[in-house]
């Protein structure tokens, strides 16, 4: 009974919420980076067969879906630098994570279809998630320009000055 009550100690319980985090996450990349390559392959793989095949339209459809499979590549290795740091410095780094959005939502952007224009909602929305985002980041990056770098040290006793 004492081994159970032991475990659940704020500090044996919060190492072990630790490792499972860092366990978690470790797996998370390796999977994401999986997918990575198996899509990168894909993605390289359609790029030489469409190049293969005479008269592929690349400034039609051919074009904007490789873009948005490269954007979604590019997205997708962001979210790896977000895990990374994450395992690096045990916080979440919210200045990656609004980049990592404002890549979606520009991706969104550029490889909108024929017609989009139609849609004044959709369109209205992606402004407004775009403006929403850049004030965040700008909010976020402003703050922590403001902010006093963290002391990594021990603290360094000040000589007391001359009277």
């Amino acid at each position: 009974m004492t081994r159970f009550r032991r475990m659940f100690q704020d500090s044996t319980y919060l190492r072990l919420i630790d490792r499972s985090e860092q366990v978690l996450t470790k797996v998370l990349g390796l999977v994401l980076l999986v997918v990575m390559v198996a899509a990168t392959v894909q993605l390289i793989g359609v790029v030489g067969m469409a190049l293969v095949q005479p008269g592929t339209p690349w400034l039609s459809t051919t074009l904007n879906t490789v873009l948005g499979d490269l954007l979604t590549l590019l997205i997708a290795l962001e979210v790896l630098q977000n895990i990374t740091s994450y395992l690096r410095h045990h916080v979440v780094q919210i200045e990656l994570v609004l980049l990592t959005a404002m890549t979606a939502v520009a991706r969104k952007v550029i490889v909108l279809p024929p017609g989009a224009e139609n849609k004044p909602e959709l369109l209205g929305g992606l402004g407004i998630a775009v403006l929403a985002l850049a004030a965040a980041f700008w909010l976020v990056r402003s703050l922590n320009i403001r902010k006093p770098p963290a002391r990594t040290g021990p603290a360094i006793r000040n000589p007391e000055p001359d009277r």
